[in-house]
């Protein structure tokens, strides 16, 4: 049993070179002010098994700006904690009334598995697992955009525990595709062995994995994923790979850093750097909105044109 994939938003792979690189410019276009609506009359359905207050607060607001109306699902106080199935929560908020369902879940697939059991709404990928997290990496291939005027020709490196995030597959194969290059920089413990398949560099050593980016892009430290002990301890993670204003010095002249958010201060990132203008985290989640923006108004369009 499969699904339509130009109905919902799984991940960017089913979308052609051209069509990635004009949701890049829609979003980089709205956050310039160009035009809001777009929805009106539809509903979108917040449907969050984990916790999250940047992505979830931004689709919210970004589905009011297009001119929904938002609905929140509880996973706590569902029908779930008695047994019920995802595929039956789905399809049970698309019976009450939501033509987008957001879902964010920690298991790999959910999402897929979601747009596969409903039958007429839209599902969007708020972050599976370890798999992917797409409208992520679109806010920031468009903040990069921003900060930088391009992305053809930046060279990223991202920072930390590439192994368990979605944020750094997502990016990986979304900017690579934009023309930047990638590197993952990393304890090996932290690094997955299939990296090459994604098209990008790894380093072992700090100083080497960042010479030369445009980019630093740290990661979180998510020790809720993590198995093995794959970190002696935090302060020894930040002696190797925390990123400082010293140490941003060893990157490209004039560049910026990265954070997905929730920022560990003093672990992945020291916390002087969360007020040092290089720094793009709050940049971040205000094109976030945007960025989720253009994808609702992107499907809504295929849903028109269907």
């Amino acid at each position: 049993m499969g699904f339509d994939s130009a109905r919902h938003l799984i991940d960017l792979d089913h979308l052609g070179d051209d069509e990635v690189g004009a949701l890049v410019d829609e979003v980089v276009a709205l956050s310039e002010g160009g035009g809001t609506g777009g929805l009106v009359g539809r509903s979108v359905a917040m449907v969050f098994f984990e916790a999250s207050t940047r992505t979830r607060l931004s689709f919210e607001a970004a589905a009011r700006g297009c001119g929904t109306t938002v609905t929140r699902f509880d996973a706590g106080t569902s029908s779930m904690v008695k047994g019920e199935t995802l595929a039956e929560t789905v399809r049970t908020v698309e019976a009450i009334g939501a033509d987008y369902l957001v879902i964010r879940h920690n298991g790999s697939g959910s999402a897929e598995r979601a747009a596969m059991a409903v039958r007429g709404a839209s599902v969007i990928n708020a972050g599976d697992g370890w798999r992917r997290h797409p409208t992520q990496a679109l806010l920031d291939a468009a903040t990069i955009r921003g900060a930088l005027g391009q992305i053809r020709g930046v060279r990223v490196a991202i920072v930390g525990d590439t192994m368990h995030s979605r944020v750094a597959r997502s990016n990986a194969a979304l900017l690579t595709r934009l023309g930047a290059s990638v590197v993952f920089v990393g304890p090996s413990a932290m690094t997955p062995d299939w990296s090459g398949t994604l098209g990008v560099e790894v380093s072992h050593d700090l100083r080497k994995g960042i010479a030369g980016a445009d980019v630093v892009y740290t990661l979180r430290l998510q020790l809720e994923r993590q198995r093995g002990g794959a970190v002696p301890s935090l302060g020894e993670y930040h002696r190797l790979f925390g990123i400082t204003r010293e140490r941003l010095g060893w990157a490209n002249e004039g560049a910026v850093v990265m954070h997905p958010g929730p920022v560990n201060p003093g672990v992945e990132l020291a916390g002087e750097l969360l007020d040092d203008p290089r720094c793009l985290v709050h940049q971040q989640v205000a094109m976030g909105v945007f960025a989720r923006m253009a994808v609702l108004r992107m499907l809504e369009r295929e849903r028109c044109d269907g």
